[in-house]
């Protein structure tokens, strides 16, 4: 790709990502973000894969292990890229704990994981279980951008990969 193109992506990723964010403005829908923007840390996702496995049948305990997989696979994809890549996190005061224990931004960690989970569990769970993990995983990527924590085509970036690892899984399953 020849520079002028890159720097005009890069100009737009910045230009459409700040137009979304919405980190510094108090009210109910920053809260909500944050919510949702929290909902695809990768501790509130192993707990829930832990409880599934533990409280679930054999059917739910492969569903669970599947997703694990699926977790540290994602988890190691990510970090070898962003150890590749280094793109900075955008400026901005909210997500404090991301920004000291991972100043790279692509790609999203967070979108990955989600839409791993969301596409693993349409392949492999109860249809009505994908189905909502399809309508949290995108609104997890963009409070990803919405609270400043990523630019757009760091989530987008994590979206695709966390698609195709998620079908790698349920390939393998």
């Amino acid at each position: 790709m020849n520079g002028a193109v890159k720097a005009r992506l890069l100009d737009l990723d910045h230009t459409w990502s700040r137009r979304l964010q919405i980190s510094s403005q108090p009210g109910l829908l920053r809260t909500l973000e944050i919510f949702i923007a929290h909902s695809g840390d990768s501790w509130f996702v192993l707990i829930a894969i832990g409880l599934t496995w533990w409280l679930g049948d054999s059917e739910w305990k492969d569903l669970a292990v599947a997703l694990a997989t699926g977790v540290i696979v994602t988890a190691l994809a990510v970090l070898v890229i962003k150890l590749i890549v280094r793109r900075e996190r955008p400026a901005g005061e909210w997500g404090g704990i991301y920004r000291k224990t991972d100043p790279h931004s692509f790609p999203s960690g967070h979108a990955a994981r989600a839409v791993m989970v969301a596409v693993t569990a349409l392949g492999l769970a109860p249809a009505w279980l994908g189905i909502a993990l399809c309508i949290w995983a995108p609104l997890v990527c963009l409070s990803r951008v919405v609270m400043g924590v990523h630019y757009l085509f760091d989530v987008l970036a994590g979206m695709l990969l966390g698609s195709a690892i998620g079908l790698l899984i349920v390939c393998l399953a």
